[in-house]
């Protein structure tokens, strides 16, 4: 049984912010001050995720571990009461977020999640450098395929090698 009433809850679920929440800005702050440019909900890409950089190709999801379902989180509890309705929720939720992510990788787009749950203070400077570690890790590969010469053509003259004789 419900403890508030319909108003209250009413009132409480419409005070939830869908954008620029903490956990969102923590990782936004971080990665403009650790350099990286980035776009906010960009409505052309499916999901509109939370954060953009097209630099790295790279889409970043800040997800809340209740809303979206976080297995094996201690902040991931289905209420009590309308406990059908939640797990329907979630569970559209969830396949929703799974279907975003695979449009999103056929475009050519990596997706990276980030839990509430990582944000905390005792793991949050860990979860940040390691995302800016996985973000230059991501620039360095796709750079790297890029202008990688095929391994047919590596016995060809390079601008800076002196001219063979022909």
């Amino acid at each position: 049984m419900d403890t508030l009433s319909k108003q209250q809850r009413h009132n409480n679920m419409a005070s939830i912010k869908g954008k620029n929440t903490k956990p969102e800005m923590i990782v936004r702050r971080y990665l403009w001050h650790s350099g990286f440019r980035y776009r906010v909900n960009n409505p052309r890409l499916p999901g509109h995720p939370d954060i953009v950089l097209r630099k790295y190709r790279t889409c970043i999801f800040v997800n809340g571990c209740f809303w979206h379902g976080h297995e094996g989180c201690r902040h991931y509890v289905v209420p009590k009461t309308n406990t059908d309705f939640w797990v329907r929720k979630i569970m559209r939720n969830k396949e929703r977020d799974k279907e975003t992510q695979q449009q999103l990788a056929r475009m050519g787009w990596h997706c990276i999640t980030v839990w509430e749950c990582e944000l905390k203070k005792d793991r949050r400077e860990q979860t940040l450098a390691s995302l800016a570690f996985t973000l230059n890790h991501i620039y360095l590969k796709d750079r790297s395929i890029l202008y990688q010469v095929p391994e047919e053509e590596t016995g060809m003259c390079i601008a800076a090698e002196p001219e063979g004789e022909y």
